[in-house]
């Protein structure tokens, strides 16, 4: 049984709201990837993309029945963390699955989880030890195409490429190249990147 799972069944049992509509939760990061592919490794945090769904209450209700320290991860040593839809390296039109099975255990929630290649490019925004892990054992796995992952990175790209945020895409193209040279064992590929950075 995966963790997520359980610690997802015991938020849907625990969770009180008025309103008999079940919520979508959109996770990101390992969470997603574990709940997809059967890779496991020791994380406390299930990340869940803030959606215009999320309402502030919402927020605030998931927070205090599954966040850090809240009494749903004592016995599960996982909680949630909601991250804002502006932080994620993500390209412009994500790629969502639901998780019918688990879905169909829930009453109150919707569980939705990015596809693996998006997890993958979000990872060399922060590109930490865990990070270059996961994505190690992404295409180790042979789960990750080269070209479908960097035409998604180029994607992401193109989001930041607007903003202040580009001055950080060299570091984004720097863990790519990383990626390729010693995960895949293939050239690294040129990635266009506005000419004022």
């Amino acid at each position: 049984m995966n963790i997520f799972e359980d610690f997802f069944r015991d938020l849907d049992t625990q969770w009180r709201w008025p309103v008999d509509v079940k919520i979508r939760l959109r996770l990101i990061g390992s969470a997603a990837l574990m709940l997809q592919t059967g890779y496991e490794r020791g994380t406390k945090d299930s990340d869940v993309l803030e959606t215009a769904n999320l309402t502030d209450e919402i927020k605030g209700g998931l927070l205090s029945v599954a966040g850090e320290g809240s009494e749903l991860f004592k016995p599960h040593r996982l909680y949630l963390e909601i991250v804002a839809r502006w932080i994620p390296f993500l390209p412009q039109e994500r790629v969502w699955h639901p998780l019918a099975g688990l879905n169909a255990d829930l009453r109150r929630f919707e569980i939705e989880v990015l596809d693996v290649v998006d997890v993958v490019v979000s990872k060399f925004k922060r590109a930490h030890a865990d990070d270059m892990a996961d994505v190690a054992a992404m295409i180790d796995r042979e789960i990750v195409p080269h070209a479908r992952l960097v035409e998604r990175f180029r994607s992401a790209v193109d989001v930041y490429s607007g903003d202040a945020r580009a001055y950080d895409l060299p570091r984004y193209v720097a863990a790519l190249h990383r990626a390729e040279r010693d995960y895949f064992g293939v050239p690294e590929t040129e990635i266009e990147l506005p000419e004022w950075i």
